[in-house]
């Protein structure tokens, strides 16, 4: 029976699909939008109507880009955000899956924790670097921590509310086959689940995101964050808007990236 209804799920999300790729919503307009957005730019930037201290062209922007990549300046702030924010959004997205599953199994265990994550999700995440900073010290363990806890609260109250919102009736047909409870958490109430975890780890991807330059911006001598504020300081607006572009571009790749293992996850939604 589920395996019925998710093959006419899957039937139907492709004909969708294909009525959108005909009429070009997938991606065209997109690119569009942002080709628009990058032309209006350039010639606002040109036109003399703006100063270049407040607005430069984008070709001057890339240009400047250009140079801090041939220096390798840009690869090393580059390099030391990707590696925090990476491991800051794996150990948020593991444990918050972990936790989400847990909670949405087992009503002991939310009775227990649910009032928690109720009580500290709304804190700003940054407003606990400086006591992380004060645990853990000035290195990359309390900047991982803060990005981490960002990508982990998302994560776990959408996996909570996707194992919560499983049809009784999938339960059922596997009970009724004989199914033991490991075997339905695995085979039915991941895999059901699996469109609501998706969507907080794209919530907590762009939390990382801010929190990652947040933290850079605080307490670090390296990164996309650091070389953002650095170049403010020093009124280099063509560094400054680069940088916001590099974010922007991490922003689209790891939207794209989890858009393209659901896909492959969740065929069914697709």
């Amino acid at each position: 029976m589920a395996e019925q209804l998710h093959k006419e799920a899957y039937l139907d999300r492709v004909r969708i699909g294909s009525l959108a790729s005909k009429g070009g919503l997938v991606g065209g307009w997109g690119l569009v939008s942002l080709g628009g957005v990058l032309v209006l730019w350039e010639a606002v930037g040109r036109s003399g109507f703006v100063a270049p201290l407040f607005l430069p062209p984008l070709s001057s922007v890339l240009m400047d880009g250009f140079l801090m990549a041939k220096s390798g300046e840009l690869w090393a702030h580059l390099g030391a955000s990707l590696w925090r924010i990476l491991w800051g959004f794996l150990l948020g997205a593991c444990f918050g899956i972990f936790l989400g599953l847990a909670m949405g199994i087992s009503r002991k265990t939310d009775a227990m924790g649910y009032p928690m994550v109720a009580a500290s999700y709304p804190i700003p995440k940054i407003a606990l670097l400086p006591l992380l900073i004060l645990w853990l010290g000035l290195g990359e363990a309390s900047k991982v921590a803060v990005i981490g806890l960002g990508v982990f609260f998302p994560v776990l109250v959408n996996t909570r509310a996707g194992v919560k919102e499983v049809s009784p009736l999938f339960i059922q047909a596997a009970v009724s086959l004989g199914s033991t409870k490991p075997r339905i958490a695995r085979k039915v109430l991941l895999p059901a689940s699996l469109p609501m975890i998706f969507a907080g780890l794209k919530l907590g991807a762009g939390a990382a995101l801010l929190l990652l330059v947040t933290a850079e911006m605080i307490a670090a001598e390296k990164g996309l964050g650091f070389m953002i504020l650095s170049a403010a300081n020093l009124m280099q607006t063509t560094r400054l808007l680069f940088g916001v572009l590099v974010l922007a571009v991490l922003g689209l790749l790891s939207n794209w990236l989890l858009v393209r293992l659901e896909q492959k996850l969740i065929p069914w939604k697709a």
